[in-house]
């Protein structure tokens, strides 16, 4: 393993993080805030690229699958410890609870331990979902599609960093792929700031909730979350971004490429919106027969939920604790099962649910057909037997 090119690599990644620092301390000498909160980890990440930094390393170097895993690994404990430091100078946290609140941002987890967000600084607030957006897409992947001179072989970090199994690539280069898929999630991010500040928000506001809306994460400016705006056109604009970002991300950029029929062809996300569209109307139909609530409100409140835990955002516009219990085990399993692979979404993934299922068919198809092969094809896509097992 080249102890070097891991160190090069760090170095640059930390300097990034460091760097997006400066947008929440420009809030902060704006509004009036803790300054020194976002000085402090900036100025340590550039003393940590100096003392990491190696300089007559050569650009064309490779990276082995081995040091792209070590990369990964090592450049989200170190971003997640950097980002921890703002919450503890503020005094916003205690430092296990600021570290807590940094890995739940930057994972898109969206469990938060702050009490009250009431008295947070803008700069804080932003900075807490701005570490939703860095960690959606990966930090691996907007570093390569950033930084062109991120040498050769970043395909081993992107793939360490890719969720849930695809073999989907729109673009031949790898650079070019990080740069495609950065620029669909920074026009959804822009899309969907504009329509919430259309519907009301103001601009910070708005970018928040988009931050954590694109990124399905969940943090929220409200200690209410969602449920404070008590609105339906709210709600719908949240819906459609949150649909939208469960999708693969690389799907939109073939789209883009050969048109929006891509869309409607692919077999996951049909499949995933067939499952938000079953828990809906199942979640409806529990609660208008055991006499919960109207139809109207419940297909309101169903229509929501669903598409807020089923892309494990985890926003929330009602107290769906108190929903029956048939409702609640519809919104565990879509918890379960999340989005699609290469989303912003956690969960199982859909794409690993279908090819489970194909597993179990072809298993049946043998033992009536001992000679026969099987190929694993989703759509147009095939999966190798490594992938399936």
């Amino acid at each position: 393993m080249n102890i070097r090119i891991i160190q090069s690599m760090l170095s640059r990644i930390l300097l990034g993080a460091g760097a997006v620092l400066l947008l929440p301390l420009l809030l902060s000498l704006y509004y009036g805030g803790p300054v020194l909160s976002f000085l402090i980890p900036a100025l340590l990440s550039l003393l940590l690229y100096l003392l990491l930094r190696r300089r007559n390393l050569s650009p064309n170097v490779s990276l082995t699958p081995r040091e792209g895993t070590a990369i990964t690994a090592l450049s989200w404990i170190a971003v997640s410890l950097l980002y921890a430091i703002p919450y503890i100078c503020s005094g916003t946290l205690s430092p296990l609870d600021g570290l807590v609140e940094s890995v739940s941002g930057l994972t898109g987890t969206g469990a938060t331990v702050i009490n009250d967000l009431s008295p947070l600084p803008p700069s804080i607030l932003f900075f807490r979902a701005m570490t939703h957006w860095l960690g959606g897409l990966g930090i691996i992947v907007i570093f390569v599609a950033l930084f062109p001179q991120a040498g050769r072989g970043t395909t081993k970090m992107v793939n360490a960093e890719s969720t849930g199994p695809t073999s989907s690539k729109p673009l031949p280069r790898i650079k070019e792929t990080a740069l495609a898929l950065f620029c669909v999630y920074f026009c959804f991010t822009a899309a969907a700031t504009a329509a919430l500040m259309l519907w009301g928000m103001g601009f910070w506001e708005a970018l928040d909730h988009a931050f954590s809306t694109i990124a399905t994460g969940g943090f929220s400016t409200r200690n209410e979350n969602i449920a404070y705006y008590h609105s339906f056109s709210l709600e719908m604009i949240l819906t459609f971004f949150m649909v939208i970002s469960s999708a693969n991300f690389g799907l939109y950029v073939d789209a883009w490429k050969r048109g929006l029929h891509v869309l409607l062809q692919d077999t996951e996300f049909k499949v995933y919106l067939l499952m938000v569209a079953a828990a809906v109307l199942l979640i409806t139909a529990s609660q208008v027969l055991q006499g919960h609530m109207p139809l109207p409100e419940s297909l309101r409140e169903a229509l929501f939920q669903s598409a807020s835990l089923s892309s494990t955002t985890g926003y929330v516009s009602a107290d769906f604790d108190q929903w029956p219990s048939f409702a609640k085990f519809i919104l565990l399993l879509i918890i379960i099962a999340g989005g699609c692979g290469g989303s912003t979404a956690g969960g199982l993934k859909v794409m690993r649910l279908i090819l489970l299922f194909k597993c179990f068919s072809a298993i049946l198809k043998l033992h009536m057909h001992p000679r026969a092969v099987f190929h694993m094809t989703v759509g147009k896509e095939k999966f190798s037997r490594n992938t399936v097992l």
